[in-house]
């Protein structure tokens, strides 16, 4: 007895999720590595570009501030041993000044270089989520996955959809 119901539970699953493996034999999937179409796609790379030259005044200004800021430590502490002792004090005082100012304006490039950067690629996610999608659609995908545990290589669409980034972006400019 307790058989036919071992038997019968079984064949009542079998025939529940029989449905689903053959709605899932037919569906069209592919996979999607976003973090490469960040790095590669010519979008991307323009988006980087511009980011850089924009924050390249600032900090050819920061390299030319350390400079400076090295060669005057380097001048203290060859006159060091010649200086009165009131003088020496006012030129240690204004040296932990100047770099106290330069470890400031170095920190506050750099958090708006991450912000800035930050806006940047939310904004470029979301220029690749939508080229995926119409990439999907046209390509009669019906799940698109783009961060996946583990996937076959044959489910990799990256390639595909770089190639319709690079296409739109050339005829973009």
């Amino acid at each position: 007895m307790k058989f036919a119901k071992v038997i019968a539970k079984l064949t009542l699953a079998a025939m529940l999720f029989s449905p689903l493996a053959a709605v899932s034999a037919d569906l069209k999937i592919g996979v999607v590595i976003v973090p490469r179409l960040l790095q590669e796609s010519p979008q991307a790379r323009a988006a980087m570009g511009a980011l850089q030259d924009e924050f390249a005044p600032r900090q050819r200004e920061l390299v030319a501030m350390d400079n400076e800021f090295n060669e005057k430590q380097a001048s203290f502490e060859r006159d060091m041993e010649v200086m009165g002792a009131e003088e020496r004090r006012n030129a240690e005082r204004d040296l932990q000044n100047e770099g106290r100012a330069f470890q400031r304006r170095q920190q506050e490039f750099a958090e708006d270089l991450d912000r800035r950067r930050n806006e940047v690629l939310g904004g470029m996610q979301q220029e690749l989520g939508a080229e995926i999608e119409k990439f999907a659609k046209s390509a009669g995908y019906d799940l698109i996955v783009s961060d996946a545990v583990y996937f076959s290589e044959g489910l990799d669409i990256t390639d595909e959809v770089l190639a319709g980034l690079e296409k739109s972006f050339q005829s973009g400019q």
